[in-house]
């Protein structure tokens, strides 16, 4: 069964009025919760793809390329970012949802922050309201800063990103611990630890870029080393 029907199954309830946020409190557990990851990415991404005050094909095109959607599942997924764009809920309230399904320091924020930047840069342009937006969800999330910093440095086109940020070490660090912190950050995007975290299979893309780009700032920092 593809994961927009099942989506779709699990939005039912909005027909009896529910706002999109509360469907969070019923996909709490595996599989479901590949069903919520989703939807918070859906949720949070229409939100933020308006936050600059427009949403570009370049944001559709992005959100399509996080998950791989298939020509049959076009009209699902169409209706479910239509339902995020539509519903009254704020993205504050969304955020504070998804903190409580997922629970503190979940290596599933980082995925979700991921697939937020990747359509938050994909018309060229990292927009000041994007930012307020992203650092927002990632204060409510309790994302820990340097992660959140580490994740902008390798999304914004606004400079060459630095390899020390990038892994979340810095220059002082023995050799030997950056080495331990990029493995650490090998082992969390390998597929399989993203599937088990609840990243549904439609958006395992999202770490091709994660694994080039650590990858890249450990093969810079061992080669000056």
């Amino acid at each position: 069964m593809s994961i927009w029907t099942r989506i779709s199954d699990a939005l039912s309830a909005l027909a009896k009025g529910e706002g999109l946020a509360a469907v969070f409190e019923r996909l709490s557990t595996p599989p479901e919760r590949s069903i919520a990851f989703t939807i918070a990415v859906i949720g949070l991404g229409a939100k933020m793809a308006k936050a600059d005050g427009l949403v570009t094909r370049d944001e559709v095109t992005a959100f399509r390329e996080v998950f791989q959607i298939a020509r049959e599942d076009e009209a699902q997924a169409a209706r479910v970012f239509n339902l995020a764009r539509q519903d009254v809920s704020g993205f504050e309230e969304y955020a504070h949802r998804i903190k409580g399904l997922f629970g503190p320091s979940n290596q599933g924020f980082c995925d979700l922050m991921e697939g937020l930047f990747h359509i938050a840069v994909a018309d060229g342009e990292y927009h000041p309201a994007e930012d307020a937006f992203l650092a927002r969800v990632a204060e409510i999330l309790e994302f820990p800063e340097p992660e959140f910093q580490a994740m902008r440095a390798r999304y914004v086109p606004d400079a060459e990103p630095d390899p020390y940020s990038v892994l979340g070490v810095t220059p002082d660090m023995p050799l030997v611990e950056i080495r331990k912190a990029w493995r650490k950050l090998v082992r969390e995007t390998h597929p399989d630890s993203m599937i088990a975290r609840g990243v549904p299979e439609e958006a395992i893309r999202l770490a091709e870029k994660r694994m080039i780009d650590i990858n890249r700032a450990w093969d810079q920092i061992n080669e000056a080393a």
